[in-house]
């Protein structure tokens, strides 16, 4: 993997959601090494469900783009407990995946018992995600939790240094993650119904008053 190349391209994703939605937004951008942006794309997920996968393949697809070298992901467990099963991106896309948190955790098993009764297949995902591992990233003095699948966490580390410039974020997801953000508000005033947002009942309101 040659992460030294200035052509070496990051597609980052990252999203943004509210509980009172039904779908989130996932922005993704193609970012350069050298630090250019190549690409921004856009597409959506179930808030609370189990698509978050075929959501980012679907997006990856749609690219219609061979020039990726990695995916990086802004968590692995998004909008509302939606789990992106890494090994299966990571076969189908045959491209390396790197999910980056930032947060200390216990872990969500027992959230995921009390939000999702019953639901073994979430616990099942949840499981196969395997455990973090902290990572060092020097350019930064900061440290990150990383889930790597299709390549070392010593690549992992290699192209989180190339890619963070401040604090612990790096750049793809830092910028797919404001993208995703002003995306949303967009939508939130313009189009909540495309979010899956339900205006109020106004009718019902006439009648109270």
């Amino acid at each position: 993997m040659l992460i030294s190349k200035p052509a070496f391209r990051v597609l980052g994703i990252s999203e943004c959601f509210r509980k009172r939605a039904k779908k989130s937004v996932l922005a993704a951008i193609v970012y350069r090494r050298d630090g250019y942006i190549d690409g921004v794309y856009f597409t959506f997920t179930s808030i609370g469900g189990m698509d978050a996968t075929d959501s980012i393949l679907g997006l990856y697809n749609s690219m219609n783009r061979k020039d990726i070298n990695v995916i990086m992901l802004n968590g692995c467990i998004i909008s509302w407990f939606n789990i992106v099963d890494l090994k299966r991106l990571n076969k189908e896309t045959g491209l390396p995946v790197i999910c980056v948190s930032y947060e200390e955790s216990k872990g969500i098993e027992k959230y995921i018992r009390e939000y999702f009764p019953g639901d073994t297949q979430r616990i099942k995902a949840y499981r196969e995600l395997g455990q973090r591992q902290l990572v060092y990233v020097r350019p930064t003095r900061s440290y990150v939790y990383v889930r790597a699948e299709g390549l070392s966490l010593e690549e992992a580390r290699q192209i989180l240094d190339a890619t963070t410039k401040t604090g612990k974020v790096p750049e793809p997801l830092r910028i797919s993650q404001m993208i995703a953000r002003a995306v949303h508000t967009f939508l939130e005033a313009a189009d909540p119904l495309l979010l899956g947002i339900q205006p109020p009942d106004t009718d019902m309101h006439e009648k109270n008053i």
